[in-house]
C-alpha cells in the first residue's frame, strides 16, 4: 500500500512539474514575442495607431461686384443666412439622423423642395427608415440567385431595384410630413462630394432658424451656419442681358464644362458666371477660396486644423458705361420706338432699336443700349424688354451708312480720287432691274456723293474696282475678286468682322453669295444692302473714321480693382484696360480728311442728316436706309419674307476733335414706299443729351 501511494505522489508531482514547465515555456515564448514585436515593429504599430488623414476643404468667398465708370453700383451681393453641410464620409444612418434633427429646426416643406423628391427617393428612404422590414423584402434564395447571375457591381444595382419594387404604395404613403422634410435634407446631404461644403438652405432662412441650428451644432455632425449672397441689380433690367447670369448653388457649375471647372479648383455646387460679363470675367470675379487643412484620426475625429490660405474676395469690375447716360438713352429709344410704331402705317414689324456710344480714341463703351417690344405671355400686353445684347448678337443690312468705307476703298484701289466726278443717273444693266439713287443727282463728286447719299456713285466705284465697264442697256461683267477686295477693306474699318469687344458670342454678320451671273449684287454690296453688320461694328467703323484711321478694340470693362468693401469708395487698382489698336488703315491723311469732310456735310443743310444742322457740337456722320427682308419673330407666318426698310446712322462729334462716336440701328421700320426715320430722331436726341449731360 505504501509503495503504491508513493508511486502515485511521484506521478502527480511529475505531471505538475511538466505542466508548470509548459506554462513557463509558453509565457517565455509570449514574453519573447512581445519583446520582439515591441523592439522590431513597435514604431510601425505606433504609427498605425496614431495614423491621421489630412483633408483640405475650400470655402467660397464673396463674388466681385460691378460698378459703372463713376463708381455707381450696378451689381452687388446681398447677404443672407445659410445652412451648410460638409459630408465627412458619414454613413447613411448618420446622415438620416442628422437630417431628422435638422428638419426639427428648419422648414424644408416648400413646394420647391418637395417637388424635387422622386418616387425612387421615397422608396429608398422608406427602406432606410425600416431596416427590419427591408431585410425581409428579398429572400435568401432570391439574393443567392442574383449573386449567381450578376457580377458584384451589377448585382447591387439589381438587388436595389428588386428592393424598391417590393416597397408598396401604402408604405411610401406612410411617410409623414416630417419624414419628407427629413428626406429633402437627406437627399441634399447625399448629393454632394465628400469634404465639399454644400448649401442645405439659403432662401428664407430666418434669424430664429439660424439661432436654433447654431445652438444644436454639436449634435449634428457636418452642419454649420454661414452667410451667403444673392446678386442684386440696382438698375433693374437695364443692361441685364449684357451683365449676364450667375448659376445657383443647386445647379452649380455647368455639366458640359464640369472637368474644366473641377480642374480649376471649383466644387460641383459653386456658382459661376454663365454668360457675358459674368462669364467673360469669371476668373476675376470669383476671387480666391479660403483653404483650410483638417487633420482627422482613425476615429474620424478632427484633431487639428490649419488655414493654408485665408482667401480673397473677388475683384470688382468698373465698367466704361455711364449708367446715367445709359438710362437716358434707353428712355429715348423706348419713347421713339413706341411713338414710331403707333404713329405710322406699315410698322407692324418694327420691334427693336439699338444705340452704341464709344470713345473713338480709347474704345470705351459709354453706352450700349437696345430695346425690344414684345408681348407678355400672360397678359398679352406689349412690354419693353432690355436687348442691349442685340448690339453684338444680331446683324442687319444697314444701307448707306457704309458709303464712307466705300469711298475710302475707292481711293485705296486707285479708281477714284478726292473730287473725282461721276454722272449720277438711272443705271440700266441688261436683264437686271434699274439701279438708281433716291433722286437723279447728275454730275457729282465724292463729297456730294456722301452728303446726298448717291447709290450710283458707289456702284460705279465698285464696278471700277471689279475692272468692269458700265454701258447703258448692256450686260455688266465684273471680276468676282472685287467682292473680296471690298469686304477686306470694309473689315479693316470694322465692318463684317468681329470687333473683339470683351464679351463672348459676338457675331460677324452674314455675307451675300458671290454669283458671277449676277454682277449687280456687287452694286448692292457697295451701298450696304448685301452683307449684314452689327451695330457695334458700325460704332467701331465710324470711330475708325473719326480718329483718323485707327481701328480700336471696344471694351466694356474700364478697370479691375480690389474689393471695395471696407474702403471709403474705390478698391486698389489692379488693372486698367488700355486702348488696343487692332489695325491702322493704309490710307493717306488727305483721304481720311476728305471722307471726314463729306461726313460733316451730311449733317449740314442739303445733307441727308440735316436734322443735325445748327447743333453746337458740330456733328459729322452718315445716314443709312436699306431695302431688306424681314426675318424676325413673325417670319414663320409668311411663305416669303416680307420686304422691309432698315434705317441706320453713324456719327461723331465734335467734328474738329471727336470725343464720342455713335451708331444707331433700327431694323424693319416700315413696309410702305416711304416711312419715318427714327434713326435720325433717336440719334439727334441722344447726341443732344450726351452734350447736355457733359455740360451739366
Amino acid at each position: 500500500m505504501g509503495e503504491k501511494k508513493r508511486k502515485r505522489k511521484f506521478q502527480l508531482s511529475l505531471r505538475l512539474n511538466l505542466l508548470f514547465l509548459a506554462i513557463f515555456l509558453l509565457f517565455s515564448a509570449l514574453i519573447f514575442r512581445l519583446g520582439f514585436v515591441q523592439i522590431v515593429y513597435g514604431d510601425e504599430y505606433k504609427r498605425a495607431v496614431d495614423k491621421t488623414e489630412d483633408i483640405v476643404i475650400s470655402t467660397t468667398v464673396p463674388r466681385g461686384e460691378i460698378y459703372d465708370r463713376n463708381g455707381n453700383s450696378i451689381v452687388s451681393n446681398k447677404g443672407k443666412n445659410a445652412i451648410l453641410f460638409t459630408n465627412w464620409k458619414y454613413k447613411p444612418n448618420q446622415l438620416k439622423e442628422t437630417a431628422g434633427k435638422l428638419a426639427d429646426l428648419i422648414d424644408m416643406d416648400s413646394d420647391k423642395e418637395l417637388k424635387k423628391i422622386t418616387d425612387i427617393d421615397k422608396q429608398d428612404f422608406w427602406l432606410l427608415l425600416h431596416p427590419k422590414q427591408a431585410a425581409k423584402k428579398v429572400t435568401a434564395e432570391e439574393d443567392g440567385a442574383l449573386k449567381e447571375k450578376y457580377g458584384s457591381k451589377e448585382y447591387q444595382k439589381k438587388f436595389n431595384e428588386l428592393l424598391r419594387d417590393r416597397v408598396t404604395n401604402e408604405e411610401v404613403e406612410s411617410l409623414t410630413a416630417h419624414d419628407l422634410e427629413t428626406l429633402a435634407i437627406y437627399r441634399l446631404m447625399s448629393s454632394g462630394y465628400y469634404y465639399a461644403p454644400l448649401i442645405i438652405k439659403n432662401d428664407g432662412v430666418t434669424d430664429e432658424e439660424l439661432a436654433k441650428v447654431s445652438e444644436n451644432l454639436s449634435s449634428m455632425p457636418g452642419v454649420d451656419t454661414a452667410k451667403d449672397w444673392d446678386r442684386t441689380y440696382q438698375y433693374g433690367d437695364t443692361l441685364k442681358t449684357v451683365l449676364g447670369k450667375v448659376s445657383s448653388t443647386q445647379k452649380g457649375i455647368p455639366a458640359e464644362q464640369k472637368e474644366e471647372y473641377l480642374a480649376k479648383g471649383y466644387n460641383m455646387n459653386d456658382r459661376v458666371g454663365l454668360s457675358y460679363i459674368e462669364k467673360q470675367y469669371e476668373d476675376v470675379l470669383r476671387g480666391k477660396k479660403q483653404i483650410v487643412e483638417y487633420v482627422r484620426n482613425k476615429k474620424d475625429q478632427i484633431v487639428s486644423s490649419n488655414t493654408v490660405s485665408p482667401g480673397k474676395a473677388g475683384s470688382d469690375l468698373y465698367l466704361s458705361i455711364d449708367m446715367n447716360l445709359q438710362l437716358e438713352v434707353e428712355k429715348i429709344i423706348e419713347e421713339e420706338l413706341k411713338k414710331t410704331k403707333a404713329g405710322y402705317a406699315g410698322t407692324q414689324f418694327l420691334d427693336r432699336a439699338f444705340v452704341v456710344l464709344l470713345d473713338p480714341h480709347t474704345g470705351e463703351v459709354l453706352t450700349m443700349a437696345g430695346k425690344q417690344l414684345a408681348k407678355d405671355d400672360k397678359t398679352g400686353k406689349q412690354e419693353v424688354q432690355d436687348f442691349a445684347l442685340g448690339n453684338i448678337t444680331t446683324s442687319y443690312n444697314v444701307g448707306s451708312a457704309v458709303k464712307g468705307a466705300m469711298v475710302l476703298t475707292g481711293y485705296k484701289e486707285g479708281v477714284i480720287h478726292p473730287y473725282t466726278t461721276m454722272l449720277d443717273e438711272v443705271m440700266r444693266v441688261k436683264k437686271s432691274p434699274d439701279f438708281k439713287s433716291w433722286t437723279v443727282m447728275n454730275t457729282i463728286n465724292d463729297l456730294q456723293a456722301l452728303q446726298r447719299s448717291s447709290n450710283v456713285y458707289m456702284a460705279k466705284t465698285a464696278i471700277a474696282i471689279g475692272k468692269g465697264h458700265y454701258v447703258a442697256g448692256q450686260p455688266l461683267d465684273v471680276d468676282p475678286k472685287a467682292y473680296t477686295t471690298i469686304r477686306n477693306s470694309f473689315g479693316e474699318m470694322g465692318l463684317g468682322v468681329r470687333t473683339n469687344i470683351d464679351l463672348p458670342n459676338e457675331m460677324t454678320g452674314f455675307k451675300g453669295e458671290v454669283n458671277p451671273n449676277q454682277p449687280g449684287n456687287l452694286m448692292f454690296l457697295s451701298i450696304g444692302q448685301y452683307d449684314t453688320y452689327t451695330n457695334m461694328q458700325l460704332a467701331q467703323y465710324v470711330s475708325t473714321i473719326a480718329n483718323g484711321g485707327y481701328r480700336i478694340q471696344p471694351h466694356i470693362v474700364k478697370e479691375i480693382r480690389n474689393s471695395s468693401k471696407n474702403t471709403e469708395k474705390y478698391g486698389i487698382l489692379e488693372q486698367e484696360i488700355k486702348p488696343v489698336v487692332l489695325n491702322k488703315l493704309d490710307m493717306k491723311e488727305e483721304w481720311m480728311n476728305q471722307v471726314q469732310k463729306g461726313f460733316r456735310m451730311v449733317m449740314q443743310p442739303g445733307g441727308t442728316g440735316s436734322v443735325f444742322a445748327g447743333a453746337s457740337y458740330t456733328p459729322a456722320g452718315k445716314t443709312g436706309t436699306a431695302q431688306a427682308f424681314y426675318d424676325g419673330p413673325e417670319r414663320d407666318n409668311y411663305k416669303e419674307p416680307p420686304q422691309v426698310m432698315n434705317v441706320s446712322l453713324v456719327s461723331y462729334a465734335p467734328y474738329e476733335n471727336p470725343e464720342v462716336a455713335m451708331a444707331v440701328m433700327v431694323p424693319w421700320v416700315y413696309t410702305t414706299a416711304n416711312g419715318p426715320s427714327p434713326n435720325l430722331t433717336i440719334g439727334k436726341k441722344v447726341m443732344d443729351k450726351y452734350f447736355e449731360m457733359k455740360k451739366d
